[in-house]
């Protein structure tokens, strides 16, 4: 279950899967290793999923508006090797993206992502307060990644960094994950998350620069680095076969330091939920 509601953040692939928003990205999936038992696969083979759905969104960070968004589901697992993201079906990694797991083990999972967005993180026409912000394109992140699972108990840290010289800055997420098999096809996940954002994350998504302020009307505004939003998360997971399933998620945040109190900012709570299918070859 991850939150860039997240954000969650949805997150980009190629990305096709979950391209959400730079804050909040909730995965479309739950219970990790009972979709890897399930499928009976051995590690150095195939492992696919495909799907579609729609998600509610606020319209950039700090919106009190909602848009709706396509939702296309790519999951593609090879050895240690992942295209997607979320830590259902197909092994993707919590990053989301193009990756790699360096280590796994029964507990703990470490490894590495580069993901494209394949959407603008905001746009001027968004909101008529955007007008004279300019647009904030989409930007290549690398980052790592480490899961660790206890029973029903799973602990992700993450960190990503802009590579795409887009000043998006570094961002640092860490979440809990309390997963409950309800049988064997129904599974719900749910859980809090923490995002850390550093100063140019900050500052692009949240701050107003001399330049802007002149052709906004808006004062400027200095957003330093720190905990930018805490949340809570819930997935549910419905298998109806081996290859078909169906799910459901929902996320709160609320923008918390310089994010919350920044002009831009016209609501500090932001939802993100949706509903997806799936199919697992």
């Amino acid at each position: 279950m991850r939150s860039q509601l997240s954000n969650c953040r949805i997150l980009a692939l190629l990305p096709l899967l979950f391209a959400i928003s730079p804050n909040q990205a909730v995965s479309a999936s739950a219970d990790e290793n009972a979709d890897e038992g399930a499928s009976g696969k051995p590690k150095d083979s195939w492992d696919i999923t495909i799907g579609a759905g729609a998600a509610s969104l606020p319209k950039y960070p700090g919106s009190d508006e909602q848009k709706t968004r396509a939702l296309p589901v790519v999951s593609i697992r090879y050895g240690r090797f992942f295209l997607g993201g979320g830590n259902g079906a197909g092994g993707g990694g919590p990053g989301g993206g193009l990756g790699v797991y360096v280590y796994e083990d029964e507990h703990l999972r470490i490894g590495a992502t580069v993901s494209v967005g394949a959407f603008k993180a905001r746009k001027e026409s968004d909101d008529r307060r955007l007008r004279g912000l300019g647009d904030i394109d989409g930007t290549t992140r690398a980052g790592a990644f480490a899961r660790y699972t206890l029973g029903w108990l799973s602990a992700d840290l993450s960190l990503s960094r802009d590579v795409g010289d887009n000043r998006q800055g570094t961002i640092v997420k860490f979440g809990l994950d309390a997963n409950w098999p309800l049988s064997r096809r129904l599974v719900l996940s749910a859980g809090p998350e923490v995002t850390w954002a550093n100063g140019e994350y900050m500052q692009t998504f949240f701050g107003i620069d001399a330049q802007q302020s002149a052709r906004s009307g808006l004062a400027q505004y200095h957003a330093g680095s720190g905990v930018s939003s805490v949340g809570f998360g819930v997935n549910a997971r419905y298998r109806f076969d081996a290859h078909w399933g169906a799910g459901a998620f929902i996320s709160s945040s609320r923008l918390r330091g310089d994010a919350g109190g920044s002009p831009i900012t016209q609501d500090k709570t932001q939802n993100v939920f949706g509903l997806f299918a799936s199919h697992r070859f």
